[in-house]
């Protein structure tokens, strides 16, 4: 028999695969996204962020030094110079002066410019400009080069995302917009679900029975279903457009499952302790906040991880009740299709915002998850 105690299930290798594959399957994304957010626009457009380490060819276009750094050699006007910026050391296969002929010439060639003279240039980048007649205009000569350049990592990214100059534009501000609605949204239902769980649980009126049926069957309300009549309600009492009102909302949305989770957990604490509270002339208020409370921390972490990942998280509460033209409360979601829309094409810009949108609720899921299997096993065991 391979299923009696002190023996290993025969299936137990197909437990581990499946644990494993399931790991794999969530840190993958989560580590591309990572690295991502640290390389620059070229890199990320040539090639995957499993290549992040090895050197990667891209097309660049570069430009060389301006026309007033010429000089007279012998009669000849000459602009030397690297086409790479300082401390950059790349290898160029091709090159050309055209976009419409980027590998029209190998390193070493001479090309003729369109506004007269000739270019050539090396390996390294090194080019040689020479021209009989003074070279002209405010820009040098556009070079289009395929070069393999090292890997890089930048965060310049970070720096555009957190701080940019167009506030519209800056997650840095969306996160502070996101931890005010979050906060207070994952505390206000915690307080009131509290109360409310240990009176259904160890307070005794009527009607009490109907009442957590009723809770049971708001957990499977959708949530649609309320957005529109409950933001009329809002509009109505004045709360609808603002930190207020997406509160409440959260609030309202998360009540019943705060309620069902700790209701189960406290109705399975032992009786003895709360009875022998009430002999010794305690107060319902009493052993509420000095017996129930400490005791079920993990149902209330429990919780609150929920309510945190899906408040923060959340997009479709947000559009509905935070509607901010001027972007003074938008919340990182929403900020993220509003740079899907505005930089569709800058994936690093959004790599490292979609980034800094997880990396609060995995801290705090990383932190609080000892919590989490303790809250959801309440009650199932006597």
């Amino acid at each position: 028999m391979s299923d009696i105690a002190g023996t290993k299930p025969a299936l137990r290798w197909v437990v581990h695969a499946s644990v494993t594959f399931l790991v794999v399957l969530w840190v993958v994304p989560t580590l591309g996204l990572l690295i991502s957010s640290f390389r620059t626009a070229d890199q990320i457009a040539t090639s995957g962020w499993w290549k992040s380490l090895f050197p990667s060819e891209q097309n660049l276009t570069l430009r060389s030094a301006a026309p007033d750094t010429q000089v007279l050699e012998n009669g000849v006007y000459v602009i030397e110079g690297n086409l790479f910026d300082a401390g950059t050391t790349a290898t160029i296969s091709q090159w050309g002066v055209s976009s419409r002929a980027v590998d029209a010439f190998v390193t070493g060639d001479t090309a003729e410019l369109r506004r007269g003279g000739t270019i050539t240039v090396d390996a390294q980048g090194n080019y040689r400009m020479e021209n009989s007649e003074e070279f002209t205009g405010s820009r040098g000569a556009r070079v289009f080069v395929t070069a393999e350049l090292p890997p890089e990592f930048t965060l310049a990214n970070y720096h555009k995302v957190l701080l940019a100059e167009d506030s519209s534009d800056s997650m840095g501000r969306a996160f502070f917009n996101t931890l005010t609605v979050t906060i207070p949204a994952t505390i206000i239902p915690i307080l009131v679900a509290a109360f409310a769980a240990y009176a259904l649980a160890w307070m005794d009126f009527p009607g009490r029975a109907l009442l957590i049926a009723a809770v049971v069957g708001l957990l499977v309300v959708p949530l649609q279903l309320a957005l529109i009549p409950l933001l009329k309600f809002h509009l109505n009492i004045g709360i609808g457009k603002g930190y207020l009102g997406v509160w409440m909302a959260h609030t309202g949305f998360g009540m019943p499952l705060a309620i069902y989770l700790l209701r189960n957990y406290m109705a399975g604490l032992p009786r003895d302790l709360i009875e022998n509270a009430r002999v010794d002339g305690a107060t319902e208020f009493q052993i509420f906040t000095k017996l129930i409370l400490p005791l079920s921390f993990p149902a209330l972490a429990s919780f609150a991880i929920f309510q945190f990942l899906w408040t923060w998280n959340d997009l479709l509460v947000a559009k509905v009740f935070l509607i901010d033209a001027s972007g003074q409360t938008t919340v990182m979601t929403n900020q993220i299709v509003e740079l899907l829309g505005t930089r569709g094409g800058n994936w690093e810009i959004l790599a490292t915002a979609a980034f800094v949108s997880i990396a609060v609720p995995l801290i705090v899921f990383f932190a609080m998850q000892k919590y989490l299997v303790r809250g959801l096993l309440a009650g199932s065991v006597k």
